[in-house]
């Protein structure tokens, strides 16, 4: 998995980036926001990205609102490093955009933990668009019947696609998943024992 560290601080961008690296993450690193954004708009995006609040070009919140304004790079989970640490500082940057948020000086450990939230996220959301994915192939595979549908209007048969007339039954099985079962309704069973007993009159 791909992960983005963004940092202008030398020493906390290497510090984390070895870390990160170290579990298990093909890591890359851009030391403004600009470049941070460009990482993040590429194709494939990282799945992961740790971004500084304060950067030269653009900050983290601003390239969070940005990244949130492309809807390809919905999957993408952004954690905040900031030394900023008061509520409303808090809430800037989760309503910016960000998944999470964690305060310098930044602890490895609560760091390590953060991430592995943003796997289980990012790996949850992987396996629901491939189940929306398969769901909407099967979709697109089920046959239906749609459009007009020339009928006689005393056989019932229908017209086909090569211009031949079918009953009904054989032309939407054809069509469409359906099967049929054959049976008698009421009102023809009782025009069947009329026109049965009219026949056993004649006969007598």
């Amino acid at each position: 998995m791909k992960a983005l560290i963004a940092d202008d601080d030398p020493v906390t961008a290497a510090a984390v980036s070895a870390n990160v690296a170290g579990w298990g993450f093909d890591v890359i690193v851009a030391h403004d926001g600009v470049e941070a954004l460009n990482q993040l708009l590429a194709d494939p995006p990282p799945a992961l990205a740790i971004i500084d609040w304060e950067m030269p070009g653009l900050d983290g919140p601003e390239i969070c609102r940005r990244i949130r304004g492309d809807q390809s790079r919905d999957g993408l989970y952004v954690l905040l490093l900031t030394a900023r640490s008061s509520p409303n500082d808090i809430v800037a940057g989760l309503e910016a955009g960000a998944d999470d948020y964690l305060v310098k000086p930044v602890n490895l450990s609560e760091l390590r933990a953060r991430v592995h939230v943003g796997v289980r996220v990012v790996t949850l959301q992987e396996r629901l668009a491939k189940k929306v994915a398969e769901l909407q192939t099967t979709l697109d595979n089920v046959r239906q019947l749609r459009g007009l549908l020339p009928i006689c209007s005393y056989c019932k048969r229908i017209r086909n696609d090569g211009n031949y007339w079918q009953r009904v039954e054989v032309y939407v099985t054809e069509h469409s998943d359906a099967k049929f079962t054959h049976g008698i309704c009421p009102t023809c069973l009782d025009a069947v024992q009329a026109e049965l007993a009219a026949e056993d009159e004649g006969l007598r």
